[in-house]
């Protein structure tokens, strides 16, 4: 999955050149890879070079901005006699090294069961993932299994390395993630209708990073030198540094003279593009009159819509007061783009005077809805928190879940976010706003559920499946949850129609992530949940802005430019941030 930097696609700078270059991670329903998109090339224009000012730019290119995938040949176990003894492969005797390797018992006999099958498991390793970090797998059937279904599956332990297939044999590198967990298939897939749909599906969040990826510059060949590479760490080291055990550390490491190693700053933890931009546009070697010189060329191109979102990275890069008053007088401007770009650069300065302009630029703009709320979740600011707090009741679901998942990202310890976590399975969210209630659910990035107000219920009468072995039933004023288990009597546990309370007692029965959604989704089908009921409600990237009208009819998904608009709308100008991708 390979993304790279705005100024690694550089065109070099004339008067007046126009040039477009965005970001957007397109993900489709069976396939986690990206789409480098470019931009319109109306969008914007780069700036003139600056005499007697050179950036890190032109000396060096971004390293570590790829996706990396990694994969694994692996089981999933607790399926309802649709698995399937898999035919001989490389894939099938990778498995049997990894089962002999686990000293299983009779592994053959296992693979032969028909509540068991092999499965290809798959992820992407995002740009700047740290050791630990939680990522989504992607499992399915090989093309020749007679595997029917992988539903209310569970993805045994698997060890996700680079792969590849050489002289029949399957060839790995060093293990660098790890995986396992409940599969989520689709809830609304049928079987006889969609027989490929239901042998694939995810495991959310079910990978964890093994190591920390480096993210770094590479010096030009022609520029290389020892020297060159201490003096680009010093400039990037006074402009950016992190704590470490209690003392400041700067974040450029020279390594060599070809290489700086770079920590990725934690305001820009979702969104390391625009880090990778704004290192790439310090300065080197530049003395204080031809600064005050540049700050005042800035000012004037932060004031021309075709300007301002290279301008404002500039600024951002600078960083120091002047650059911050240059961009806060902006924010008055009566160019929404203006105003919009300055906004989001003072966020990730964590300027408080942003706030306002991003919350209604989030509430109202739907091109700028990404940029805005995930640069408000970078501010450590208690304006920031009030305002996203807001949009949780507003009508638009994107803005709301939007807004949650901003709050998450600023500070996922917060009592109002934090949630219940059901054991390893998924996060459980109710929260007390205003607005039109709403269940939000994930296939993508975390197993979470969202209750958007308080006392939702269920009608009755209903009766759902939540995975294989529970029932709920509802009838005469309660609801009875079941769950059945060959050879046993059945648990039971009798609740209220409040769906907060079937919830907690599916998952007292031992049911997972995705048998909670599968009752949630035929609950909503079969009209016995009167509350929306949203998937992936992900404010969506790469929508385009009327510069002309600045008009949209913005009805949650639905998004429709103004009909008489003559020229090309424009995409966002500046790079697109992690926190919205749905794969993260």
């Amino acid at each position: 999955m390979k993304r790279c930097a705005p100024d690694n696609c550089r065109v070099h700078s004339r008067p007046l050149a126009v040039r477009g270059i965005a970001f957007s991670l397109l993900v489709s329903a069976g396939c986690m890879n990206p789409v480098l998109r470019q931009q319109s090339p109306e969008a914007s224009l780069d700036l003139p070079p600056t005499p007697n000012v050179t950036l890190v730019s032109e000396f060096t290119h971004p390293y570590g901005l790829n996706y990396v995938k990694v994969e694994a040949v692996s089981m999933v176990t607790g399926l309802a006699g649709t698995g399937s003894d898999p035919p001989p492969s490389p894939q099938r005797a990778s498995l049997l090294d990894e089962m002999n390797r686990r000293l299983v018992d009779s592994p053959n006999d296992v693979l032969a069961s028909p509540n068991t099958s092999l499965v290809l498991v798959r992820a992407y390793l995002r740009p700047g993932i740290q050791e630990g970090d939680r990522f989504d797998v992607e499992v399915r059937v090989p093309s020749r299994s007679e595997t029917t279904s992988i539903r209310s599956g569970w993805l045994l332990p698997a060890r996700l390395t680079e792969m590849a297939v050489l002289g029949e044999q399957i060839r790995q590198g060093s293990v660098i993630g790890y995986a396992e967990g409940a599969v989520l298939v689709d809830p609304s897939a049928d079987p006889k209708k969609d027989p490929a749909i239901v042998t694939r599906g995810r495991v959310l969040g079910g990978g964890r990073a093994l190591k920390s990826r480096p993210l770094g510059l590479v010096v030009g060949r022609k520029h290389q030198s020892i020297r060159l590479s201490q003096q680009i760490s010093a400039v990037i080291n006074k402009r950016f540094y992190v704590h470490v055990n209690g003392r400041k550390q700067g974040v450029a490491v020279p390594k060599n003279d070809e290489f700086i190693e770079l920590t990725l700053h934690d305001r820009y933890k979702d969104n390391v593009g625009r880090f990778m931009r704004v290192t790439r546009n310090i300065a080197v070697n530049e003395s204080a009159q031809v600064l005050q010189q540049r700050l005042q060329l800035l000012q004037h191109q932060l004031a021309d819509p075709l300007t301002a979102a290279n301008t404002a990275i500039r600024l951002e890069a600078i960083g120091n007061d002047q650059a911050l008053e240059i961009l806060t007088a902006a924010l008055e401007s009566n160019d929404p783009e203006v105003r919009f770009y300055a906004a989001e650069a003072l966020a990730y300065l964590d300027v408080t005077a942003a706030v306002d302009t991003l919350a209604n630029v989030a509430r109202d703009e739907p091109a700028f809805r990404v940029n805005a709320l995930a640069a408000l979740s970078a501010m450590d600011d208690v304006m920031a928190y009030d305002s996203l707090r807001e949009l949780l009741s507003v009508q638009s679901a994107e803005t709301r879940y939007g807004a949650f998942r901003a709050l998450w990202a600023m500070n996922e310890n917060d009592p109002f976010v934090r949630g219940t976590r059901f054991g390893d399975h998924f996060t459980y969210h109710t929260l007390d706003v205003s607005g039109p209630q709403m269940i939000h659910v994930t296939r993508s990035y975390r197993p979470e559920i969202v209750l958007f107000g308080k006392n939702q219920h269920f009608s009755l009468p209903l009766v759902l499946d939540a995975g294989q072995s529970i029932l709920v039933n509802g009838q005469n004023g309660q609801v009875i949850v079941s769950r059945f288990t060959a050879g046993k009597e059945p648990e039971q546990r009798t609740v209220s129609t409040a769906v907060d309370e079937v919830v907690r007692a599916i998952v007292d029965l031992g049911g997972t992530y995705p048998d909670v959604v599968q009752a949630l989704q035929q609950a909503k089908q079969d009209g016995a949940l009167k509350s929306r009921f949203l998937v992936d409600a992900l404010p969506e990237p790469g929508r385009h802005y009327d510069r002309e009208a600045a008009k949209y009819r913005d009805e949650d998904e639905s998004l429709t430019p103004r009909t008489d608009q003559q020229d090309a709308p424009l995409d966002v100008s500046t790079p697109l941030p992690d926190l919205f991708t749905q794969q993260r």
